[in-house]
């Protein structure tokens, strides 16, 4: 076993996207889309994400064609979207295959099983049919329809966002979240 001096999943530098990095600047839920039950569950940590207000609701989400979630979802599939808090900045790394997951990503965290997926135990979620898939760029983007009211738990803050300290936050490291290569966004 060895001790690495920079997280040991994160691609180099120079291979960055900073598009994506610009979005994970921006101050947003992170989510968990999952779909299955058993072993044949499966999840991905998802931020680019579009709740639609109308009878019924709509969602749109952003996931990687090459993800396990992304191959598992089609027209008709129901899916849940758990919202993450603060605590669970480990499981949305497992979850985006950023940190390994010992025993598969559903070990961690305690997760319920819903009749559209597997729903993270004491967060903000809601419940989802997918009604439409098509490709975006190189991405794929899942249009659905809520079939499930948003649950909250009781005193659950995963969602409230305060943009203060989301900002705040992002600059703990003392870097400028709007700042792109040396110039700042203005």
């Amino acid at each position: 076993m060895t001790i690495h001096h920079e997280h040991p999943f994160v691609d180099p530098p120079a291979t960055r996207n900073t598009l994506r990095q610009f979005r994970g600047r921006l101050p947003a839920p992170v989510t968990v889309l999952g779909t299955g039950e058993g072993s044949s569950r499966t999840g991905l940590t998802v931020s680019s994400l579009l709740v639609v207000p109308g009878d019924p609701g709509q969602v749109v989400a952003i996931v990687d064609p090459d993800s396990d979630l992304g191959s598992a979802l089609e027209p008709g599939e129901g899916f849940t979207i758990s919202v993450l808090g603060p605590n669970d900045t480990y499981l949305a790394e497992a979850f985006a295959g950023l940190a390994p997951a010992p025993g598969g990503k559903f070990r961690l965290g305690r997760w319920m099983q819903t009749e559209w997926g597997p729903v993270l135990e004491g967060s903000t979620w809601l419940a989802a049919t997918v009604t439409d898939i098509r490709q975006v760029g190189r991405m794929l983007q899942l249009t659905a329809t809520v079939d499930a009211p948003v649950t909250e738990t009781p005193g659950f803050l995963a969602g409230k966002v305060n943009f203060e300290d989301a900002l705040r936050s992002s600059t703990a490291d003392g870097t400028d979240p709007f700042a792109v290569r040396g110039a700042r966004l203005e």
